[in-house]
């Protein structure tokens, strides 16, 4: 993947720059012309070199000690290194591999495991090959979504056509941005699909969750700390991360469907749950497709087949869709509008990141001078716009990948009441609610749509004992093996707990007017991006040092106080709240009968 530099004094691991060396290089020379082929040229150049390689090992060994203490030069420098090579076109808002980093000498390293076709590209616009190799890809992909739903439609191909086309465009794209390591996708899809071909449906879900998330994990563990540290970049194992979703969601819907009772699944299980065994083609076709596989996002199996096959909506409620306009219903709508506004969407975004992204780097909230020198709600109203404008990175790679699936005609979700159609079936996000949540529940329901689905479907929905922890500790295992991952998401659960409390005790006594209404929105608006930005540093900054370095500038405060609000305020049990739903549901029909038995009676009375 690269050779290895050291970043806390500059000097690469594997190179011989400046200091005690030079001298020692002119001493191999010299021994090289004056003692010729005789044995003490030999032994002195054979000291040289073991002296040399003592040398490396102990720079490795300072690089390693300089990485591990808060606030050294070496992390310095890789957080803002980290921070100046943010990743356009990184799939899983996550570090990655080492190309496009800044080399020890300053200049820019042109390793890249994809392809070079596009490297004076990369030296004209000062961005890594790599990156330039995503953003591209992702426009050759949308051209080709056009091209594929104009000219490969349903009604003028078979799918075998369209499956092995999608296919075979996918595994190019992931070949061109990752070279080689793309075999891992197929390599990881096929083992999954043995254990389903020979493991029984009763417990094929289990063994796929274990198989895709332990290679996932192989993977980026070995690309994290084998290879390289803390770089943003796009890496291969950013499209692993949205195949896995694809594997065990395909696992679970089949164990639904061959291996469960009818009464025994949720409406939403009935909905994705699949009754036959899917073709070798048909597997890979939803795993590798162009569409998805750089980018994601996931989606179900239901849906990408009935999507190939031209009929989207067959198997979900269409009640919705008779209410609407006839005339609009028999003409299949066209997604070019809405792809016109998510490309202006994504690209706007891109632009707003490059601008404001080194105005104010994350970095700066654990700073000494910074934290000495600035007051409290200074620190707070920075620590906003910080993570604010690391947001709109994301914004342009989901928006994007929402835009490609539409114009290929993937996303279709049925029509407004006003009869016009909606393309939101796969959107990743919803821009507006994220920056206008007024509750912590909200932000994660509008933000990586998909992976909150995924999360539900696969683990909050079954997990028989404290889902919400079960459901944060596998978020933080997908994203990867940064402990700073895991910091984030422990904190989310107690975070999200506290919310919980707040919102059923709290909430009831501000609903009795409007102005109470309002204010009460106002103050959970501020507390939850306040809340958001507390939680989501360690997943920025990676490291623990540096993460905890920064709670403690904060005395933990959100910490205590969010486990305080947990403990005092008291919240009914998941399964009584849905007891209770149960409940309600069972007397909603009841109380509807004697609602239109009185008003008969009342009726009767009045003719009489």
């Amino acid at each position: 993947m690269g050779v290895r530099k050291e970043r806390g004094g500059g000097e690469g691991l594997g190179e011989d720059k400046g200091g005690e060396e030079g001298p020692q290089k002119m001493d191999v020379n010299r021994g090289e012309r004056e003692g010729g082929s005789d044995g003490g040229g030999r032994r002195q150049t054979d000291r040289v070199r073991r002296s040399r390689r003592r040398n490396r090992k102990e720079r490795r060994k300072e690089h390693h000690q300089d990485t591990q203490t808060d606030g050294q030069t070496g992390e310095s420098r890789s957080l803002r290194r980290r921070l100046q090579a943010a990743a356009a076109g990184h799939t899983s808002s996550r570090p990655g591999h080492r190309p496009g980093a800044m080399a020890a000498d300053g200049s820019r390293s042109t390793a890249c495991t994809g392809s070079s076709l596009l490297q004076p590209v990369s030296e004209i616009t000062n961005l890594p090959l790599d990156q330039v190799n995503f953003v591209v890809c992702q426009l050759c992909a949308l051209l080709s979504a056009f091209w594929f739903r104009l000219f490969l439609h349903p009604s003028k191909t078979s799918p075998f056509i369209r499956h092995v086309v999608a296919t075979l465009l996918g595994l190019y794209f992931a070949l061109f941005c990752f070279g080689w390591y793309a075999l891992h996708f197929l390599v990881q899809s096929g083992l999954t699909y043995g254990i389903m071909i020979l493991t029984g449906v009763e417990h094929m879900h289990k063994y796929c969750l274990l198989v895709a998330l332990s290679y996932l994990s192989l993977c980026q563990i070995t690309r994290v700390y084998v290879f390289d540290y803390g770089m943003y970049s796009a890496d291969f194992t950013g499209p692993m991360m949205v195949i896995t979703q694809k594997i065990t969601s395909l696992a679970f819907e089949i164990h639904d469907g061959m291996a469960r009772k009818e009464e025994h699944l949720t409406p939403g299980q009935k909905i994705l749950a699949i009754r036959r065994m899917p073709s070798l083609l048909e597997y890979f076709s939803y795993n590798c497709n162009f569409m998805g596989i750089l980018a994601g996002p996931t989606c179900s199996y239901n849906d990408y087949i009935a999507f190939i096959e031209g009929d989207p909506r067959r198997h979900r409620d269409q009640e919705a869709d008779r209410k609407s306009n006839g005339k609009l219903r028999q003409s299949e709508p066209s997604p070019n509008t809405e792809v016109v506004r998510k490309v202006a969407t994504s690209f706007f975004c891109l632009l707003v990141f490059l601008s404001v992204c080194k105005v104010f780097p994350v970095e700066r909230n654990i700073d000494d001078d910074f934290i000495a020198n600035t007051p409290f709600y200074a620190q707070v109203v920075y620590l906003y716009l910080s993570m604010l404008t690391t947001r709109p990175k994301y914004y342009f790679v989901w928006t994007l990948a929402d835009a490609i699936n539409n114009a290929a005609g993937f996303g279709f979700n049925g029509y407004d009441s006003d009869g016009s159609p909606r393309w939101d079936l796969i959107s990743n996000l919803r821009i507006l609610n994220i920056e206008f949540a007024t509750s912590f529940k909200v932000f994660l329901d509008n933000w990586n749509i998909q992976t909150a689905h995924w999360l539900k479907r696969v683990c909050y929905e079954r997990c028989p004992y404290h889902p919400t922890a079960a459901t944060f500790i596998l978020s933080a295992m997908w994203h990867g093996a940064y402990p700073g991952y895991y910091l984030t998401f422990l904190t989310g659960i107690v975070i999200t707990l506290a919310a919980r409390a707040v919102r059923h005790n709290v909430r009831p006594h501000f609903l009795q007017s409007p102005s109470h209404k309002m204010a009460y929105d106002v103050i959970t608006w501020a507390a939850t991006q306040i809340a958001i930005c507390y939680t989501v540093v360690p997943f920025v900054l990676l490291s623990v040092g540096p993460s905890i370095k920064f709670y403690r500038s904060w005395y933990f405060g959100l910490h205590i106080g969010c486990v305080l609000l947990a403990v005092v305020l008291p919240v009914k049990p998941r399964h009584l709240r849905l007891k209770d739903q149960q409940k309600k549901l069972a007397q909603e029909p009841v109380q509807h009968h004697l609602e239109a038995s009185d008003s008969n009676c009342s009726q009767k009375e009045k003719t009489t």
